[in-house]
């Protein structure tokens, strides 16, 4: 099968920069997003009465086909989803640290910045705050934002470009899922994928949430989002 390259895409004419929150914004390897992964492990068991090995694997497969596994779970099981949120977010925070040259380069660019998270605004709040960036963005668009139905889902991309009046052809979105990234590039946004390191590695962590084959929606990808921003192409 040939490799599918991408065409390189310029960002001298983004005006909107939107943002993906976990595994984007802070690291993969801080996994600040397995203690919240467990947690919702662990929510998944105390609804469907299932050991840990089955809830794990149904928990990653509504996170598959809904997007999240919150959507799964309202779908499936008719969850509150204001308690599954409350829930799986009462975690540490300390492992994300402060990171004031992300903060520079995010300031730095020409434009609005938003962020755009299937978690919500509590959490993306107490993310934003120990990384060093609180009131750096001008908007946060969570899951509440979008009627819980989550990205991939093109309503939510649709719900964010509307509210914040957003041109998506004078946009680029950052996520570190490639399939997050297929609505933006269909509706004209420029799309950057953020990935682990190489040397990552989690046992825990389905193969297809590292995935960053060359994929045509996907028009840059980066392991480092600081150096990424600041020779931007």
């Amino acid at each position: 099968m040939p490799i599918v390259t991408p065409p390189v895409r310029s960002l001298s004419h983004v005006t909107d920069w939107v943002f993906d929150l976990d595994n984007t914004l802070y690291p993969r390897a801080c996994n600040l997003w397995a203690e919240i992964d467990r947690n919702i492990t662990r929510y998944v068991m105390d609804v469907t009465r299932l050991e840990f090995e089955a809830a794990r694997a149904l928990q990653k497969s509504y996170y598959r086909d809904f997007g999240t596994t919150l959507n799964g779970l309202m779908q499936r099981h008719s969850i509150d989803p204001e308690h599954f949120l409350t829930t799986v977010h009462s975690i540490d925070y300390s492992p994300v640290a402060a990171h004031p040259e992300l903060i520079a380069a995010i300031a730095s660019l020409p434009g609005r910045k938003f962020i755009l998270t299937n978690a919500d605004t509590g959490h993306a709040q107490s993310v934003l705050a120990r990384l060093g960036g609180s009131g750096l963005f001008d908007g946060v668009f969570d899951i509440k934002a979008m009627n819980y139905v989550p990205k991939p889902n093109a309503s939510a991309y649709a719900a964010f470009l509307a509210c914040h009046d957003i041109d998506p052809a004078h946009a680029v979105m950052f996520d570190d899922l490639e399939k997050n990234l297929l609505v933006p590039h269909e509706t004209g946004m420029v799309t950057v994928q953020v990935v682990a390191g190489a040397d990552f590695a989690d046992d825990e962590v389905e193969a297809w949430e590292l995935q960053h084959e060359p994929q045509l929606h996907v028009h840059h990808v980066t392991d480092d989002l600081v150096s990424f921003l600041t020779t931007r192409p």
